[in-house]
């Protein structure tokens, strides 16, 4: 699954973009030639991981020859990337080296993922989704947009995780479950029916918590 040679921008400053950046410095033809901020204009001031932090009203000025992906875990990034592409930024999927994708999946613009993950056959990655370290994902399984899966969790075959969930480390989902968009998956749950829009699961079997949420 390699690309094209790009010049790549990482949409935040906090420390999952600092890991973003080391995954990116193994992955072949990636050149990451800074950060973006969009809250604190004081960052921009400083450099981070020594490269420099460019304030994100700046970003038309580099939209023509760079691409971008965004590393915050929480699954409201959806505000970052809708304000980096009114600039005219173009994402681009980051796969590491050491993780297995099949060859009949596929994975959407802006997406993470991460060492030691597996993606089995004929599953389908959103836009804009992490997926952390060593987490599996079964076959015939489709992620939505802007989901985080952390690491370790297990998503069993023939799943659908609908738009913007989050689902904590060590999290098992079984096959066949349906999650809901915005709805949160405690780290370490364990899932075995589905789960409505907007709610927090956690236990074993997961059970719902909290409810009227819009995602983590």
């Amino acid at each position: 699954m390699e690309q094209d040679q790009c010049t790549l921008l990482i949409l935040g400053t906090r420390t999952f973009a600092i890991e973003v950046l080391d995954l990116a410095s193994e992955i072949a033809n990636v050149k990451v030639v800074g950060f973006v901020e969009n809250m604190y204009p004081k960052k921009c001031h400083d450099l981070l991981g020594g490269l420099p932090v460019i304030w994100v009203d700046n970003l038309d000025k580099y939209a023509k020859d760079h691409v971008a992906v965004c590393a915050l875990g929480t699954t409201f990034r959806s505000r970052f990337t809708n304000q980096a592409a009114s600039y005219g930024i173009r994402f681009r999927s980051l796969v590491h080296p050491l993780a297995r994708i099949s060859a009949r999946s596929t994975i959407g613009e802006g997406s993470i993922i991460s060492v030691g993950a597996i993606i089995a056959s004929h599953t389908q990655i959103g836009c804009h989704v992490i997926v952390n370290r060593g987490a599996l994902i079964g076959h015939h399984t489709k992620i939505g947009n802007y989901v985080t899966i952390g690491p370790g969790a297990n998503i069993a075959g023939s799943c659908t995780i609908n738009d913007a969930v989050y689902i904590g480390m060590g999290a098992v989902i079984i096959d066949n479950v349906i999650i809901g968009s915005h709805a949160v998956i405690g780290a370490g749950s364990v899932v075995t029916e589905n789960v409505p829009d907007n709610v927090q699961v956690v236990g074993v079997p997961a059970k719902i918590v909290k409810e009227n949420i819009s995602g983590k």
